[in-house]
């Protein structure tokens, strides 16, 4: 079969592999659809992912489709199945799975090799998180699932309520899930985008407010202008991961509100805060990383009700030999508001 298989920084290469077959407890997936990510890109620019993988390694996380083989002892899904399949499980046993932190799992498994005709399920993802696709949701709309899971988490983590104002700063697909999430939760959203042609994305996916960077002399003023009586944001969320706009996070939430680092950055960087606004404004720092499988069924339920936009959000199709090529021209391009993700056919893009 034909795999995209990372070999080190922006050398991803198209390979024809042996076709996986299923251990006890596992599962093959002939690949339905596979989504781009901008953490796949992250990794395709520096070449490895510290926990996730080391080259050379099948690449891509984010798909589903239909099973294929079903290995001894699985009796939750037959061949044939519509599934999404995520991309890692807890373990459920170690410190902080049984303290109800299983993102952090000392053990979690993660899984990879989405950009493939077919991918083997490890006999804990799926028992843990493989889900089957009901009849009528699009292979591509359900591989949105995992994306969204961590934003979900990262939405119940910082405790955002109906009627809090909840500002999302970068409209990046991560940013802009922030955004349409948060206001199918009833909250008021208010976007800062870096360029003009995210603004109707933002609009789009909820922002009642946007802010344009390069439109106003000073972003944080600008931005807390749109609060209630300007006093900053119940919650603002960062998804651009810079040392600017995390800085920037902490000057727009209110006195007593939650800011969450949910962009990663890269190791080692650093950022300077103002702790006497830290510690006099009962300001709360909190970071999001990963999903649980509590997460990734309540996204799976906001995908498969409808109440997602998946549409609008899968705004290019592509077919498996297109992968390499795709991850090039995502390192430099300068997009439009509509350019969010891609989704890529193995068996060729549908019509």
């Amino acid at each position: 079969m034909t795999a995209a298989v990372l070999y080190g920084k922006e050398d991803l290469r198209l390979e024809l592999v042996e076709v996986p077959q299923a251990a006890a407890g596992e599962l093959v997936v002939r690949v339905g659809a596979a989504l781009t990510c901008g953490t796949d890109l992250k990794v395709y620019r520096r070449g490895y992912h510290a926990m996730m993988l080391k080259p050379p390694i099948p690449f891509g996380h984010e798909l589903a489709g239909v099973v294929e083989e079903v290995g001894a002892g699985v009796t939750a899904f037959r061949r044939g199945d519509r599934v999404v399949a995520l991309n890692s499980a807890p373990c459920d046993v170690c410190f902080f799975c049984r303290h109800g932190q299983q993102n952090l799992c000392e053990d979690l498994l993660f899984n990879n090799g989405a950009y493939a005709e077919y991918i083997r399920i490890p006999a804990r993802i799926v028992e843990k998180n493989t889900l089957v696709v009901p009849d009528g949701v699009p292979l591509e709309f359900a591989a949105l699932t995992e994306p969204l899971a961590c934003v979900v988490r990262g939405l119940e983590e910082s405790g955002a309520q109906a009627g809090d104002t909840m500002v999302v700063i970068g409209a990046g697909p991560i940013g802009l899930m922030f955004m349409h999430v948060a206001e199918l939760a009833g909250a008021h959203v208010i976007a800062v985008v870096k360029r003009e042609d995210q603004v109707e994305a933002a609009k789009l996916f909820g922002a009642s407010s946007v802010v344009h960077v390069g439109a106003v002399e000073d972003v944080v003023t600008a931005t807390r202008a749109l609060t209630p009586e300007g006093r900053g944001a119940d919650i603002v969320i960062e998804a651009v991961a810079s040392p600017s706009t995390w800085e920037w996070a902490v000057d727009m939430v209110r006195k007593g509100g939650v800011v969450n680092f949910f962009g990663g950055p890269p190791s080692g960087t650093k950022v300077k805060l103002d702790t006497n606004r830290l510690h006099y404004g009962d300001i709360t720092l909190k970071a999001s990383f990963h999903h649980t499988p509590a997460t990734c069924r309540t996204a799976f339920e906001l995908v498969t009700s409808g109440r997602f936009k998946c549409a609008e959000y899968i705004t290019g199709r592509a077919e498996l030999c297109e992968v390499p090529e795709i991850f090039a021209r995502m390192m430099n391009r300068n997009g439009g508001s509509r350019d969010i993700k891609t989704a890529v056919f193995p068996e060729g893009a549908p019509r």
